[in-house]
């Protein structure tokens, strides 16, 4: 049976934890180790670290604070922000990562994914793919922080990450991401029907039935939440937060 998986998504600006709206402004969550704990009590099974600025700053990762968050933490951690080389990767192996998360770096040199895989395993590499629907209906690729338009069709450099050889694909929606008003599923569907490779959403969930969605007719592999498992409720205070039980259709 295949499982599908939820996973916490939490944004890292410095040496906080913060939660941002259509990666715009931002609230701020608290100290990353503290949360860590509570996941790690929480039974989470893996979880996952963007560091938001890191890209647009030109600053590699915080190796110091990823390693002291690695150690922390029991479940399978994934990383974002600011890699740009075979050696960024290795570095964060090393500290005890399981996964990078790359995005921008791709755009420049998409070989970067065939450096990592030869030794570290496709598996280990999760591109990151962040759109936004234009005035004209159509979904355009964003890079660097979602500051930056991409010249390039949302399908075709889908199929150039596959034939890259990622393991999975992060999917973002700059104009959904930290609203809670679900996500844009006539989009996840069209993207998984058209991956062979596992599918994570990620920005707009904001109730249990959005998490199900994504997957029960979106076809999402995985949903990553960020807003859920950091407020009690929308416009209510900050609660760490995660829930085990969720329905999904398992074909």
């Amino acid at each position: 049976m295949l499982e599908n998986r939820v996973i916490p998504c939490l944004q890292l600006l410095g040496t906080n934890l913060v939660k941002t709206v259509k990666f715009g402004k931002y609230g701020y969550i608290g100290d990353p180790m503290n949360t860590c704990r509570i996941f790690n009590e929480l039974e989470v099974d893996e979880m996952v670290l963007l560091d938001i600025r890191a890209t647009v700053s030109h600053k590699t990762p915080d190796f110091k604070l990823l390693e002291r968050l690695a150690s922390e933490c029991f479940m399978p951690l994934a990383y974002g922000g600011g890699i740009r080389s075979a050696d960024d990767a290795r570095r964060l192996f090393c500290i005890g990562f399981e996964k990078v998360i790359i995005n921008s770096a791709l755009f420049d040199n998409i070989e970067l994914v065939s450096q990592i895989a030869e030794i570290y395993g496709a598996q280990s590499i999760i591109a990151s793919v962040d759109v936004r629907k234009d005035l004209f209906g159509k979904y355009k690729v964003y890079s660097n922080s979602g500051q930056k338009k991409e010249k390039v069709e949302l399908f075709d450099w889908l199929q150039c990450l596959e034939s890259a050889g990622v393991g999975e694909i992060l999917l973002t929606n700059i104009l959904t991401e930290g609203t809670w008003k679900g996500f844009d599923l006539e989009l996840v569907k069209s993207v998984s029907e058209r991956l062979s490779v596992p599918l994570v959403v990620h920005g707009g969930a904001g109730r249990k039935e959005d998490v199900e969605n994504a997957v029960n007719i979106g076809g999402a592999s995985a949903v990553g939440l960020g807003n859920m498992v950091v407020y009690q409720q929308k416009d209510m205070g900050v609660l760490v937060n995660y829930h085990h039980n969720y329905s999904f259709q398992h074909k």
